[in-house]
């Protein structure tokens, strides 16, 4: 979920609605915008607009694609605040180009990975995915209509994963589970750290299913032999509210404990319901349409450090 890196939960796609952005190219199931980014590095690069932060901004928004528009209602891009943005924090926007040039093999790679989606999951849905330029501050929302990704956020993002073209697909590949999921349709912010910790360990789950791994995989790095320890400690937290948690939506977590650590033990649980259920089709789809928490925990046959 997007509460973590990216402050909202992620909505449903509206089929219906996604006409508004970019058709899919070339047969694909979902279609990828990323003009918005070359447009503002177009502007970003001008030798006449260098100490021009407020007409840089002011022309990038004044032209934007239906999926940047979406993003700047949600998320209050303005020009004055992109321009503020620019100025203060002209570092972020230079390195994200190097992002930028991974955006063909981001491309290439997303839309294998939804191609996977439908194989595994025949109801899912496929919302347009726009990445955009921001103001520096979220890496990426969702709505009715679609996805949004701030390029140069989730660029600074390394400490989810170092490898900038990896981590934008397998975030993107993780963020695209949600929007199959019914649980997170809606931000509860009195979720529990067990429903939160399955929501998101179900999505890492099957974003590794589509892209080869996990979103989030220094979690498993930090976690490997630890695992009796630490799912120990979870289970006996996991009826604690998810927010102020040490597990969930805790940025980068401190003293030694990582940011997001329930994403990881939530991942083992799924695992766990997938390796014991038969019929494989059907345990993705029971994973994705998860809606009773500790219903799906007590069928899974987890248990604290368990080997999978």
């Amino acid at each position: 979920m997007m509460q973590s890196l990216f402050g909202v939960a992620l909505l449903a796609a509206i089929p219906g609605q996604a006409s508004e952005s970019a058709p899919p190219h070339g047969g694909a199931r979902v279609a990828i915008v990323t003009s918005d980014v070359d447009r503002f590095y177009a502007l970003y690069d001008d030798p006449a607009l260098a100490s021009q932060p407020d007409v840089v901004a002011t022309r990038y928004l004044a032209a934007p694609t239906p999926g940047l528009a979406e993003f700047m209602v949600m998320r209050r891009i303005t020009p004055e605040k992109l321009a503020a943005a620019l100025r203060d924090k002209r570092q972020v926007f230079d390195d994200a180009r190097g992002c930028a040039t991974h955006l063909p093999d981001v491309r290439t790679r997303l839309v294998a990975a939804t191609d996977r989606l439908a194989q595994l999951y025949p109801a899912a849905k496929f919302p347009p995915i726009t990445i955009a330029i921001g103001r520096a501050t979220t890496a990426g929302t969702a709505n009715a209509k679609g996805l949004y990704i701030g390029l140069e956020a989730l660029c600074a993002a390394k400490f989810i994963e170092a490898d900038d073209e990896d981590r934008f697909v397998h975030v993107i590949a993780h963020e695209y589970v949600h929007a199959q999921q019914p649980l997170a349709q809606v931000e509860d912010r009195e979720e529990s750290v067990l429903r939160a910790a399955l929501v998101e360990g179900a999505a890492e789950f099957v974003a590794e299913q589509m892209s080869g791994s996990v979103g989030y995989p220094l979690l498993h790095i930090w976690a490997k032999g630890r695992e009796k320890e630490l799912e120990t400690a979870f289970l006996a937290e996991k009826d604690a509210k998810a927010i102020g948690s040490r597990w969930l939506y805790n940025k980068q977590g401190a003293d030694g404990w990582p940011g997001d650590l329930g994403y990881w033990v939530g991942y083992r649980v799924a695992k766990s319901y997938y390796g014991r259920t038969p019929d494989k089709a059907a345990a993705i789809k029971a994973i994705i349409e998860m809606r009773d928490p500790a219903a799906f925990l007590a069928e899974s046959g987890w248990t604290p450090g368990m080997k999978l």
